[in-house]
C-alpha cells in the first residue's frame, strides 16, 4: 500500500544520503531480488487481507464502520512499510513500481517481478478472504464504479496523484523533514483518500488491490478504470513533484 505505492518512488543513493530512513519504495542493493520479491508478495498480501477484510466484514456486519475501514487501510500500509520497506522498498502497488522505473529511481528489469508478486499477493489474500469470511455476493470487497466509469477514473487519477506526490516528497527529496515518520505520512494519505473517494470509486489507488478481488470473485465491471487511473495519477503526481525539486535533486 507502499522509495509507495504504496508508491512509491525509489530513492537513489546519490539523491538521498539516508535512503533507509523508513524504506518506502527503496530497492536496496544489498538485498537479493528473491528477498525483494517475497517481501512484496507478503507485504501486498497483508495490505489486501487487512484492507479488503475490513471492507468485507463491514459490508456483512456493519461493525467496522466506514471510518474504521479508512483507518484500517491507512494503518496496514504504514505497518507494512515499516516491516519490509528496508527489504523491497514497500511498493505493494504496480502504479508505484512503474512510476519509480519511469523516473529512473527503480531498476526497470525488476518491474515485472515486482508486479507479479504484487498481483499474486492480492489474489492470495482475496482467495483467503473468500474462504474464511462468509461474504454475501452483494458485499463485494473489490472495487467497482459507483457512478459512471469516467467519474471513477477521474477520482482515481486525482487521489493517486496525491498519493504519489506525498510519497515523492517524503521519500525522494533530500530536503524532507519527515524522516522515520514518512511511513505514517503515506498511511495517512491513504486514509484520507479512502475517506474522500471511497463512496465514489472505492479508492483503489492500486491496480493490484482491484485485480485480486476481481479475479477471485469474477467481477470485472470497470476493472480497466482501476488499472489506468492509478498508473496515470501516479505518473502525474511524480511529475508534479519534480517541478518542486531542488536543481541538485532532479531525476536523470
Amino acid at each position: 500500500m507502499t522509495n509507495i505505492e504504496e508508491g512509491l518512488v525509489v530513492t537513489s543513493t546519490k539523491s538521498n544520503p539516508n535512503p533507509t530512513s523508513f524504506g518506502t519504495c527503496l530497492s536496496p542493493k544489498s538485498v537479493n531480488i528473491a528477498q525483494k520479491v517475497v517481501a512484496e508478495l507478503i507485504g501486498t498480501y497483508f495490505v489486501i487481507f487487512a484492507g479488503c477484510g475490513s471492507v468485507a466484514v463491514n459490508n456483512i456486519y456493519g461493525s467496522v464502520t466506514f471510518p474504521g475501514v479508512c483507518v484500517t487501510w491507512g494503518l496496514i500500509v504504514a505497518v507494512m512499510i515499516y516491516s519490509v520497506g528496508h527489504i523491497s522498498g514497500a511498493h505493494f502497488n504496480p502504479a508505484v513500481t512503474i512510476t519509480s522505473a519511469i523516473f529512473h529511481r527503480f531498476p526497470m528489469h525488476e518491474v515485472p517481478l515486482y508486479i507479479v508478486a504484487q498481483v499474486m499477493g492480492s489474489i492470495l489474500a482475496s482467495g483467503t478472504l473468500a474462504l474464511v469470511v462468509d461474504v454475501n455476493p452483494k458485499a463485494y470487497f473489490g472495487t467497482v464504479p459507483v457512478g459512471s466509469n469516467w467519474q471513477s477514473l477521474i477520482m482515481e487519477i486525482i487521489i493517486t496523484f496525491l498519493l504519489m506526490f506525498v510519497i515523492s516528497g517524503v521519500t525522494t527529496d533530500d530536503r524532507t523533514t519527515a524522516g522515520p515518520l514518512g511511513g505514517i505520512g503515506v498511511g495517512m494519505t491513504i486514509l484520507l483518500n479512502v475517506f474522500v473517494a471511497g463512496p465514489v470509486s472505492g479508492a483503489s489507488m492500486n491496480p493490484a488491490r482491484s485485480i485480486g478481488p476481481a479475479i477471485v470473485k469474477h467481477v470485472y465491471k470497470g476493472l480497466w478504470v482501476y488499472i489506468v487511473g492509478p498508473i496515470v495519477g501516479a505518473i502525474l503526481g511524480a511529475s508534479a513533484y519534480n517541478l518542486l525539486r531542488s536543481p541538485y535533486n532532479q531525476t536523470p
